[in-house]
């Protein structure tokens, strides 16, 4: 059992941010266990220190997720688990500040392709899925509710709106965090 749980949201585009985030509970005492979603973390009391999280989307093909994990052990990085396609680490910052560098990229050119995985793998399906499915049904639903639909109708037709609202949303959400990472490490090449 865990000795404190939290509920915190993040996008795909917030991971400095989910790093950072569990950067700070470790320096309070908290050290980072396991992940549910949508959002449940699950800590455990431990002493206070500065431990770098890094996160990776993760790259590897199906099979070759050994070798994958294996290079990250072999810099000195410690794997903890995968959450919807990010590969979380850690590691004491006092062990990175040794070696000069608290990266889990060598190069901005590695970090703008990591922005282009989660967009492709990510963004696209869910646009997909918002295209196909949400707004093909709220027109539908809206049509019956405007011909003096039931009462099923109607109740249906405001759940496509709040899945429309989110969608449109986290689509702004993500798409304008996208842009700025990759105007990040295009001004830092």
């Amino acid at each position: 059992m865990a000795d404190k749980i939290m509920f915190r949201f993040w996008t795909i585009t917030d991971y400095e941010e989910e790093e950072e985030f569990l950067r700070q509970q470790h320096r309070e005492g908290w050290m980072f266990r396991k992940y549910w979603i949508p959002g449940f973390y699950f800590f455990d009391k431990c002493s206070p220190e500065d431990v770098v999280y890094r996160l990776d989307f993760d790259q590897a093909a199906k099979g070759e997720k050994a070798a994958y994990l294996q290079m990250y052990r072999d810099y000195g990085w410690e794997y903890l688990l995968d959450v919807n396609g990010f590969s979380y680490f850690r590691k004491s910052a006092k062990d990175l500040e040794e070696n000069g560098d608290t990266e889990i990229f060598s190069d901005n050119e590695s970090r703008l392709e990591m922005v282009k995985r989660i967009f492709r793998r990510r963004m696209l399906p869910l646009l997909a899925i918002f295209l196909c499915c949400v707004v093909p049904q709220l027109m539908i639903q809206s049509g019956l509710w405007l011909d003096g639909g039931y009462a099923a109708s109607k109740v249906m037709t405001i759940i496509f709106l709040v899945l429309f609202a989110a969608y449109i949303g986290l689509f702004i959400h993500c798409g304008m965090g996208i842009r700025r990472l990759e105007r990040k490490y295009k001004t830092d090449v």
